[in-house]
Formats: structure tokens, sequence, C-alpha cells
């Protein structure tokens, strides 16, 4: 995934972005990077690998050395960013979060257009910014530029540009990811994600549509190609990877979270799948507003018995070794053994991708004296990979547990049949759900449906991408 943030001030707006590019650090977890221009220092750039340690503490000696009044950051869970680009554009800044599918097409069609190179990493993967700017490069200017890029993208790509005056921001076309931006008496900033911005006292004063184009500078944002509110918003922003503070087209990511936990339930008592059990929890840390909502609606007390540790180990997947990351993972989880030993627990997650983490969860609990263990999915059934941003992507969709257990029941001819297997009334919806059970030691399983989850976000479903669920 990975986020970005920056400003354009009439003072000093260094420690602003660092601040603000921090607050986007749930979003990636490979590398950050930020970029300042002052007249005396020029442009002004650091880049750091954020596998081991967090962003702040990479960042913190930067900071004190950088200057300027314009500076972009970011977070990436791929390319270093932000890089410098010289085309007949002049001399700037770019970033990007997204994903390009056809990266290597468009190279060599570039190459042969007489691009002499482009920047690589030590894979010899290109650098997006570097296509992205070599794209921008094709036309006489930026807006026209970046028009041209995204339109030449197969995939997702929202980008900023940073010059010594102005920055500006364009949201992909269909708008999957968002853009907001916030004003404060001495300039404006941008963030994918509103709260950064609060903090550092901006109020939001515009979100992008999707394909907007907008330049800000210390004063005044100003649009420079207009949008449309014709968007496909990825909704698992929501679902699971937003943080709870932030909001998305009015909507905030607990509010929609908990009110998602209520519509669940609602369908359980509805339907008589409500089971007799002790307590309902949330599998942490995205699980826990789903579960709240559950809990509120079937009157069941929420309990947390188990606690993740934190403080030294917050991402599991922090360390590069494999067995050391499925170490962490087990070491985090530290049980409340009162709220498990004997009891019959309801747990809400967030979703069911591959299954692996939520089976070494279930043997956890039993492990720990748990006697029964429901499971309820806070989203339908995941049947795609997704091709749009870095959610869910896979070497192979047979990775994911629901399309595993449709090739091993009916081949490549279940494909046909996702809207019967997402379906708990059906009998292919009943099979789907007994063999997860199975495999995963649970004694309940449901999924929320595409129906619920589009009535907890609250916006029209033509609006929304549900691609990893129905293809669509």
């Amino acid at each position: 995934m990975g986020g970005f943030f920056g400003a354009v001030s009439s003072n000093d707006c260094i420690q602003d972005v660092f601040f603000g590019t921090d607050y986007h650090s749930h979003l990636g977890t490979r590398r950050g990077g930020m970029t300042s221009f002052s007249p005396e220092l020029g442009f002004q750039r650091n880049i750091h690998s954020i596998e081991n340690s967090p962003f702040r503490t990479k960042f913190e000696k930067d900071v004190e050395a950088m200057r300027g009044n314009i500076c972009i950051g970011c977070i990436s869970d791929t390319d270093p960013q932000p890089i410098m680009v010289r085309s007949k554009l002049g001399l700037y800044a770019i970033c990007s979060i997204g994903i390009i599918n056809n990266a290597e097409e468009l190279s060599n069609e570039l190459l042969q257009k007489g691009c002499a190179n482009f920047e690589t990493m030590s894979s010899g993967n290109i650098n997006s910014g570097g296509l992205i700017g070599a794209l921008i490069a094709q036309k006489d200017n930026f807006v026209e530029g970046i028009r041209y890029a995204q339109e030449k993208i197969v995939g997702t790509m929202s980008l900023v540009i940073m010059t010594k005056n102005s920055i500006i921001c364009a949201r992909d076309k269909n708008g999957r990811l968002p853009i907001i931006i916030g004003k404060r008496s001495d300039g404006y900033c941008f963030s994918f994600e509103s709260f950064a911005f609060q903090k550092l006292g901006y109020n939001t004063c515009h979100e992008l549509k999707a394909g907007e184009i907008t330049e800000i500078t210390k004063d005044e944002y100003r649009i420079l190609s207009e949008g449309t509110d014709d968007m496909q918003i990825c909704s698992f922003l929501w679902t699971y990877y937003g943080y709870p503070n932030a909001c998305y087209e009015g909507i905030n990511v607990e509010a929609m979270r908990t009110r998602n936990g209520e519509i669940l339930a609602e369908s359980d008592m509805k339907n008589g799948r409500l089971p007799d059990v002790d307590y309902v929890c949330g599998v942490p840390d995205s699980g826990i507003p789903h579960a709240i909502g559950y809990a509120n609606k079937s009157g069941i007390p929420f309990a947390r018995p188990f606690i993740k540790y934190t403080p030294t180990w917050p991402r599991s997947f922090t360390p590069t070794n494999q067995s050391m990351r499925n170490r962490i993972a087990k070491m985090k989880l530290i049980p409340v053994h009162e709220l498990i030993e004997g009891k019959k627990l309801l747990f809400v997650d967030d979703s069911i991708v591959r299954g692996t983490q939520m089976r070494e969860t279930v043997e956890f609990l039993y492990e720990n004296g748990a006697k029964e263990v429901h499971m309820r999915s806070a989203c339908p059934p995941i049947m795609f990979g997704c091709k749009y941003l870095n959610f869910s992507r896979s070497t192979s969709e047979l990775e994911l547990i629901a399309r595993q257990i449709i090739d091993e029941s009916e081949g490549i001819e279940g494909v046909k049949y996702i809207d019967e297997y997402s379906d708990s009334s059906t009998e292919r919806g009943k099979h789907l759900r007994d063999e997860i059970c199975r495999r995963l030691k649970l004694t309940s399983l449901e999924f929320q449906s595409l129906e619920g989850t589009v009535r907890a976000i609250g916006k029209p479903e033509c609006r929304l991408c549900s691609y990893c669920w129905n293809g669509k």
C-alpha cells in the first residue's frame, strides 16, 4: 500500500511533514522518504528503510538538518520515494501510491521512443517514480502529462509532484485512494489520511474527486483539472487498512466498522445463526470495532481474551527472516486465561485471506482451554487477488482459502459460481463455510454479505470497488 503527506507554508514546514508522514506508518512497512526545498539549500532528499524500525526514529536527525517552506513525505511498500526528476518540464520531486501492472510494457515503449534510461533498484525493477516522470514528459505540461500517464497505466496511480514553488496532487482516475487538502493560517497541506493534518492544526477544506488534479501553494489550492463523482473507491479502506480515526468521502472508519458489526449480528439473529457463547471478541486490531458492534447489537458481552504485545513488536512481519516473523507473531499473543479457559467464544476478524494466521490463532485459543471458537468475517469471502492496490495480492489466487476450496470442489468451472459460494443460503455457500470450519477447526463461521458491507459504508455500490469479493 503506501501513503503520503506534504505542505506549502509561509514558515518552515519540515516538522509538519515529518509528523504528518509518520501518521501514515500503518500503510507501509518498507521505505520512507522526505524531500524539501529552500532557496539556500535547494532540494534536500532523505530515504530510509523502515523494515526494522519506524519512520519516526529513522528521520529524527534528518529533520534537524532539513529546511524549507515546501516539503513532501511518503511511506512506501514498493520503491524508494520521493525521487528527483529532471525533464523538459523542469526539476521536481515525485512520489506515488498504487500499482503499475504494465510497467515493463510501458518502459519498453518509452525506450523505443528514445528515452535513454530509467533509474532501477538493485532487483533490476524500474522505480515507478522514474517511469511516471518519463510518461509525464511525453506531454508539454504537467496536467496533460499526468492525464497521459494515468491513461497509460494499468492499475491504480495517485501521485504528487513538488516543484520549487508548489505541490501538484493527482488522485487516481477511478478514485480508489483518497487525497485530502487541509488549510491553516500559514499555508496548505495534502494528505492520504485526514487525521494526520488535523493534529497539526489544519482543517479539511477540499477532498479531490476521482481523476482530479489540484495545485497547492502557501496562499491557495487551485483545481487544474476537474475530477468526477464517478468513482470506485476501495471498500477495504473502511473494512481493514484505514486507520480508525480516518474519514474517506465523509465516512469515518471506526463508525463504519462498528456499524458493520451491528449489521453482521443483525443478520445472524434474523437467520437463526446467533450462537450461544460467553463472549464476543475482536481479532486485534482492526477486528475489534467490528466485534464491538456485533456485541452491542447481539447483547452478548464483549471481551478481550488475548492481548497483542506491541511496544517492541508493533508489526509481526517486520523481520526479514520468515521463521523469526512466525515466532514473533506467536509471541505477541498473550492470553487472559480467565476469559478463555472453558469459554465459548465468538471472534470477529476483518477478513479471511489465506487462513494461515487464523488457524494459528484458533489453535492458540484451544491450547489455552477454549471450549468453542466461532468466527465471523467482517467482509465477504475473498475470491480474487487485488489487481488495483497491494491488498490481498497473491502469486496465485489459489493461495486464497476460499478459491482453494472452490477449485478442489469443481475445478476451473467453480469460478462461474462465485456468487453462490459467497451466499450462505445456497448449497455451495454452506459447503464453503463447512470446509473452512473443518480446516481452521472453527465451531461455526459466517461472512458479512456484500449488501451488508455496502450498507455499513453508506455509499452506493456503484461507487465502491468490490473486485476482491466478486470480480467487479
